[in-house]
């Protein structure tokens, strides 16, 4: 199939994907990619953007879902893989260091990008777009982080266009993305 199946926003809905009725615009960021790199909002214009917010020490739904968007983005066309990045933002900016993000990153794949930086710009960032998140002790010195398991999607104005909803498999998230970038309007 060449072209995509253009969705309403019914079915896209039933297949997990929930896009704004106007996209929202966000504030600025400034945080860093897993090369140290500064990492903005910039960042986010010019092409789609599919964000994760997890961290590394994540036992179960990040691996999974950053295994899923791998599977996703690998069966994507070419001119397709060159409109969209995947960005996981770590919630747990304590243990998740630029470092740590460059050694985990590639494990997925290795054109995705891992963010990181001040925890209070992380909190603020993920406020406006609707991500939940708390630190939980396990032990004295230990801790997990409970967080949101969406994927948001961000379109090439940089502006907050939808979010997946979990649970992600790899043909809906592949298809209702092509659906959504081919109908949008710049």
């Amino acid at each position: 199939m060449n072209q995509p199946v253009i969705m309403t926003e019914q079915e896209l809905r039933v297949n997990g994907a929930i896009v704004l009725n106007t996209p929202r615009i966000f504030s600025d960021f400034d945080l860093l990619d897993q090369f140290g790199n500064k990492f903005n909002k910039d960042r986010l214009k010019g092409k789609w953007s599919m964000l994760f917010f997890g961290f590394t020490n994540c036992p179960d739904v990040c691996p999974t879902t950053l295994a899923t968007l791998n599977e996703t983005f690998s069966k994507l066309k070419e001119a397709e893989k060159e409109n969209l990045q995947i960005v996981m933002v770590s919630l747990d900016a304590e243990r998740d260091t630029v470092e740590k993000l460059s050694q985990y990153m590639p494990y997925f794949n290795n054109n995705f990008i891992g963010v990181t930086g001040n925890k209070h710009l992380i909190r603020r960032f993920t406020a406006e777009i609707n991500i939940a998140y708390n630190k939980v002790p396990l032990s004295a010195d230990d801790y997990t982080v409970d967080h949101s398991s969406q994927i948001v999607l961000v379109n090439p104005k940089g502006d907050y266009h939808g979010f997946f909803k979990a649970p992600h498999s790899e043909i809906m998230l592949r298809q209702t993305w092509r659906s959504i970038y081919a109908s949008f309007k710049s």
